[in-house]
């Protein structure tokens, strides 16, 4: 290999990969299983090799990897650098035509999965893709003529501008769309990140997130990767055992979102709690994290980042409790109303810390200065909406306060992010419309009193809440993370004077309106059905809102 390159040098994860040949430390732990670094860009070279000889000719270089957190992920991730190709995280909570359309969309012409996902692909149709399952003989034997590989660089291999990962996101035109990240791009954030949180090549980076999401392999992987710093893959998240695997590890960093962290919180606490490794965990939406640095002795760093890359809110010393930070350098980030194109007036707030205006305040963070937003797959129209009038539209609503500190306020009308996952309202519309009492049926947004949304549909015709149960259970597309937390049963839907549905006067009401609202509360089994929403529940519900600091989202 030569002399090492510096790490500013080191332009494409591919490079990051080779830097990584005869490191004999070890570098990454799963279960029982540790590899070194050596073994992971060994196992990476191979891979690569195997997925050159696989691809058709003319064929996009794509693979697709359905995995949970196993070691075959990042070895594959590893593998795509070194051959030049993407990868693109296929969902697992998908369902039917649903999972199909994401692997053909992407253009996958290899699937990664193993043995605990192949019932998901039964009786897809996959034309022209070929399967590879990792826990079998068969993928073993595949391997082993490309057992001496080399992550060398080839001819017409990686570069900066290669694409890299193919990373799901929702949006306003309902089916999710890939969005693009370069290996120069990914390389960037991995060294960006390396310099913010001081990343030493002796730490450990806890892998508990799941992989096909941006946020593990963007936050979590690549900074360990740019940083020479190990990884200890969790298969899936679990609460139960964070801890004791942090221990195990040596974990020193961890991201997470969504509602993980308030999953840990809510584990029986020790007296020991305080006796672990970890340094820092980043994310979003931790909901408390003044309790989890009380209770395990962790700072927790909330950030933002729109998953296309065009928009990056940092935390910082002095930011005030509520508020995700300012601006990252570089970044000229305003709150404009999509209506206008003004940009909105500063939040003004009560004594009792609460949102005074919101309904003028609120508005969508827009990026007015140069990005590194790299575009969607194969989706000119989705480009054009994101980066309309010069602008990067996240898609995502804000407010800001006098001294420009930011506030998250959720998503705008067609996007749902429900404990981490980012749906698309419009999907799930589509598929509640086949419901047989469903004259009409819109779906949209409320806040969930910790973080994210919760999904409510309301539902214009009869309502008959076992048929409805029964109903969902039978749908073969239906995300583990789409079925309505609350139903709101109509004579008769709500429509603008164009003939639209109205939308904002559905999610302004919420759950506190005068029809009547079938509901599943949270951490009851799913069992127990839908009951009906009572005012001592609505009472109940506001003050958990209140106690969280987000009764003003239900106003908006």
């Amino acid at each position: 290999m030569g002399a090492r390159s510096t790490a500013a040098e080191r332009r494409t994860v591919a490079e990051l990969v080779q830097e990584r040949w005869g490191d004999h430390r070890p570098g990454l732990w799963f279960e029982e299983r540790t590899l070194t670094h050596h073994e992971v860009a060994a196992g990476a070279a191979a891979r690569a090799a195997l997925l050159t000889d696989l691809l058709p000719s003319r064929a996009q270089p794509h693979v697709g990897v359905l995995l949970d957190n196993t070691p075959e992920f990042p070895l594959w991730l590893g593998a795509a650098a070194l051959a030049g190709a993407a990868v693109a995280g296929i969902n697992p909570t998908r369902r039917g035509p649903e999972l199909a359309r994401d692997i053909l969309h992407t253009e996958c012409r290899v699937l990664v999965t193993e043995r605990t996902h192949l019932p998901l692909l039964d009786g897809l149709e996959l034309p022209g893709v070929r399967v590879l399952v990792t826990d079998t003989q068969a993928y073993e034997d595949l391997l082993a003529p490309y057992a001496d590989a080399r992550p060398e660089p080839g001819p017409g291999r990686a570069t900066p501008r290669s694409r890299f990962l193919l990373y799901f996101t929702s949006g306003s035109t309902g089916a999710p769309k890939a969005a693009i990240c370069s290996q120069g791009r990914l390389a960037a954030a991995g060294r960006s990140l390396v310099g913010h949180f001081g990343v030493r090549a002796d730490d450990v980076h806890y892998i508990c997130m799941p992989m096909f999401h941006g946020n593990a392999v963007i936050a979590d992987w690549a900074p360990a990767l740019a940083a020479g710093a190990g990884v200890a893959l969790r298969r899936r998240f679990s609460a139960s055992g964070f801890l004791p695997d942090v221990r195990a590890y040596g974990a020193t960093y961890f991201t997470y979102v969504g509602r993980a962290v308030q999953y840990i919180l809510q584990t029986p606490p020790r007296a020991d709690d305080r006796d672990n490794p970890l340094r820092t965990g980043f994310g979003t939406e931790a909901g408390d994290a003044a309790a989890f640095e009380e209770r395990f002795g962790v700072r927790l760093v909330e950030g933002y980042g729109s998953s296309e890359g065009g928009a990056a809110i940092q935390w910082s010393p002095g930011t005030p409790k509520g508020a995700t930070g300012r601006a990252a350098p570089g970044d000229d980030l305003a709150v404009i109303d999509p209506e206008t194109g003004a940009e909105c007036p500063a939040a003004l707030f009560g004594a009792d810390g609460l949102l005074l205006n919101g309904h003028e305040a609120i508005g969508e963070l827009v990026n007015r200065g140069p990005n590194p937003f790299e575009g969607y797959w194969r989706n000119p129209v989705a480009d054009a909406a994101r980066g309309r009038g010069g602008w990067y539209w996240t898609g995502d609503l804000f407010y800001r306060d006098a001294d420009g500190y930011l506030y998250f306020a959720g998503r705008t009308d067609d996007r749902l992010r429900v404990d981490s996952e980012n749906l698309a309202a419009a999907v799930i519309e589509n598929i509640l419309a086949r419901y047989e009492g469903a004259d009409a049926v819109a779906v949209y947004a409320v806040p969930d009193p910790v973080a994210g949304d919760q999904v409510m549909a309301a539902v214009a015709g009869t309502f008959d809440p076992p048929a409805f149960e029964a109903f969902l259970r039978a749908q073969p597309d239906l995300g583990t993370k789409m079925a309505p937390r609350f139903v709101r049963v109509l004579d008769r839907m709500p429509v603008t004077a164009t003939n639209k549905i109205h939308r904002a006067g559905l999610r302004r009401e919420g759950f506190r309106c005068a029809d009547p609202v079938w509901w599943r509360p949270t951490g009851e089994p799913e069992s127990a059905g839908y009951r009906l929403l009572s005012g001592a529940d609505v009472e109940a519900l506001v003050a958990r809102y209140r106690a969280r600091g987000r009764e003003e989202l239900l106003l908006r």
